[in-house]
């Protein structure tokens, strides 16, 4: 007998399932105007739902907020992903339409000491940092007597003690609510498999907050596939994946010396381990953006030997919400297009329109790399085997070049 195929367990990925993900930045200063500097900035109202994201121009930032709680509302901008292989489809095809990818990102509330027990802004801020994906946590590591620290002063390890706390505090209480709440349904008694699995679902609670009043994030925790599907629904703030980022001065950006960085690194080796840590300067960043064009912005770059972080600091959030792209191309449009990666083809053809998940039949594949190596001749990917038909199975690579066949839409 043929030995029996090997059943490969899907893996679960904490946070929210889907394709359309948000980070947000936090942090003490900084971040409004970190948002204006991002490339291809376009700010949008929190309820605009339209595909307007080729809009590459960048936005002149708001005059410098002075004092602690600058942001009340949440901002959201669409910022465009640089990526290479968009680019060289762009020039290849000439097309009439270039739609690259974007990453939603909010600039959310300033939190403060207390916030888990509502201080400041904290009810606004812990309310607006549960509906995003991941987080850029921006420290400050700069001084100036001009622009005010909510702690009387520049501490980066304190700041960072005080939003881990806050965070993992509030998490606290979600999981205390969500514990009382099962025990409920527990209470009932009985020894059906409904109750048997609101057993399991209140062990893995216990478990959690255990976790957590231990002083551990649940993102640093490892949890089983069935843990992880108690975990998802909750929201908690620390299972969100989060990526560092230091503020720095524009002079200590540029020498690439600053002596807060080496206690940040000690604190994120400590309690964050394998979370990205980027160094940056919003000043520099901001000052880039008053340039009216990109070469001209490339040429003080090389001045003065710095380059912009932005473009990792964007590349490094997509990996983080373990983001990948696949692309559709010809003459008339080149468009990138954003899934979660391990996504099949039937959920990615439901990216661009809902109905081609519906009605489904095949992909049409071959992938970037193929193309790029072949010169960017299609014939020849063809010639040599390299387009490939694959069904509903087919997990979709990251640089894919996808012709997507669907049936018509039951009326």
């Amino acid at each position: 007998m043929p030995p029996k195929k090997q059943v490969v367990e899907e893996k679960i990925l904490l946070g929210r399932p889907g394709n359309n993900l948000k980070s947000g930045i936090v942090g003490w200063t900084g971040k409004r105007r970190q948002v204006h500097a991002l490339p291809g900035h376009h700010q949008v109202q929190p309820c605009d739902d339209d595909d307007d994201d080729d809009d590459r121009k960048l936005t002149r930032p708001p005059a410098r907020q002075n004092f602690p709680y600058a942001t009340i509302d949440p901002e959201e901008a669409r910022v465009i992903v640089p990526d290479e292989r968009f680019d060289w489809l762009c020039e290849k095809y000439q097309p009439k339409s270039r739609v690259p990818a974007n990453l939603t990102v909010y600039d959310i509330a300033g939190l403060t000491r207390g916030a888990s027990t509502g201080a400041g802004l904290g009810n606004a801020f812990l309310s607006h940092i549960r509906a995003v994906d991941a987080i850029f946590q921006v420290v400050r590591a700069f001084d100036d007597a001009e622009i005010i620290h909510v702690e009387g002063d520049v501490n980066p390890t304190r700041d960072l003690d005080i939003i881990s706390e806050e965070l993992r505090l509030k998490d606290i209480e979600f999981v205390e609510k969500a514990l009382e709440n099962q025990k409920k349904k527990t209470r009932q008694g009985g020894q059906s498999l409904q109750m048997k699995q609101w057993k399991e679902e209140e062990a893995t609670i216990e478990k959690i907050l255990a976790h957590l009043k231990d002083g551990k994030e649940v993102r640093k925790g490892t949890w089983g596939p069935k843990e992880i599907e108690v975990i998802n629904p909750l929201f908690l703030l620390t299972a969100k994946p989060v990526v560092y980022l230091v503020n720095l001065s524009e002079r200590d950006y540029i020498r690439k010396k600053n002596k807060h960085l080496p206690a940040i690194a000690a604190w994120i080796n400590e309690h964050a381990k394998g979370d990205p840590i980027i160094p940056l300067s919003v000043s520099f960043e901001e000052r880039l953006t008053r340039f009216e064009t990109e070469a001209e912005a490339a040429e003080e770059c090389k001045k003065v030997g710095a380059e912009s972080a932005l473009p990792k600091i964007i590349i490094q959030m997509r990996k983080a919400l373990n983001l990948g792209s696949f692309f559709t191309t010809g003459p008339d449009e080149v468009r990138q297009w954003t899934i979660r990666n391990g996504t099949k083809a039937p959920q990615a053809a439901g990216v661009i329109h809902t109905d081609f998940e519906k009605t489904f039949i095949q992909a049409v594949v071959y992938n970037y790399n193929v193309l790029r190596e072949l010169g960017g001749d299609e014939a020849e990917v063809k010639a040599k085997g390299k387009v490939m038909t694959k069904g509903k199975d087919y997990v979709v690579e990251d640089g894919d070049i996808i012709l997507f066949k669907a049936g018509a839409a039951k009326s």
